[in-house]
Order: structure tokens, then sequence, then C-alpha cells
């Protein structure tokens, strides 16, 4: 039982010695992103879509996303280091599964595409900037769940969120 737990102490110690502690320099422990950014503002997205009120709803759920996974304060426009800019250029609503009594659709998929672009508004200089980004949620319209377009959109909104501001992390 000594032998395994040596050898685990060991496989330890040498991945941490792997590590850098610059975490530019390959995997690290300490945060990655600028020390000078402190602060963000994110605008309401423009929606380039027929999808009414689709922009309120990913522009919350990239500030909420934003707020939960980052150290990034969001601000106002006029007091943050910062701009995140996202604009929605398709909504698609597919059909991925039919009853086959039926042929009502059972499952449905949405799928949200942005460009969005991350400026650092002190320099001008562009930070991350990404065209026909996607992300996609599921949802069942058909009975018994009976779920609502709703919830296909508000999957999505928060999916796209999270793999964007993962996006905007990995850059950092």
């Amino acid at each position: 039982m000594s032998a395994a737990r040596t050898l685990a102490i060991g496989v330890v110690l040498v991945g941490l010695a792997g590590c850098a502690s610059d975490p530019t320099q390959g995997y690290s422990f300490a945060e990655s992103m600028p020390q000078d950014l402190k602060s963000v503002s994110i605008p309401v997205c423009e929606n380039y879509t027929y999808d009414l009120g689709l922009e309120a709803l990913v522009t919350e759920a990239v500030i909420k996303e934003m707020q939960r996974s980052t150290p990034l304060k969001v601000v106002s426009r006029g007091a943050a280091d910062s701009e995140l800019k996202v604009i929605i250029t398709k909504s698609e609503l597919r059909r991925l599964s039919v009853q086959k009594k039926t042929g009502f659709s059972q499952e449905l998929g949405v799928t949200l595409t942005v460009d969005f672009e991350w400026k650092d508004v002190r320099s001008g200089e562009m930070i991350v900037s990404r065209r026909d980004f996607a992300a996609a949620d599921t949802f069942v319209p058909a009975n018994p769940s009976g779920e609502r377009l709703d919830n296909g959109r508000v999957g999505a909104a928060s999916r796209l969120a999270r793999d964007l501001v993962w996006e905007l992390r990995s850059n950092w």
C-alpha cells in the first residue's frame, strides 16, 4: 500500500514540476488574463436575424457568464478597460428527429451564430475577434415533455455564452 502511495505522490510532484510559472510559457496554475485588464463593457448585442428579442437573451447570458467565470468586472461603456461587441448573424431551427406515427417533430435544435470582437478600449488593440462562432442546444416539443421554443433559445444562448467566454479565456 505504501509503495502505491509513494508512486502516486511521485507522479504528482513530477507533474507539478512540469508546470510553468508564466502561463504564456506552458501549463500553469497562474491566471493567464492580462493583468492590466480589470473591467469589460458588454453593450446589447446587435441582432441581424428576424428572431426578435434574441439580442436581450444573448446579452444577458454573456454578462452572467462573464461575471460567473472571469475576474473581470462588467461595467458601463465609459468606465471599462475593454469592450466586447457581439453581433447575432444567424438563428436556425432544425428538425433533428420525427415521430414515426405522426410525422411531428420530436426533437428540434436551435443554433445561434455570432461575430464578436473584444477590444482594449484604452489602446484600441483587438484582443480577440471571431466570425461565424456558433453554439446549439436542443429541446423536445413533442408530448409528454412539450417544451416550448423558448427552452431551446435560452439553452442555445447559455451555451453560446459559455463557449464564447471560454474562447476569450483561451486567448488570455
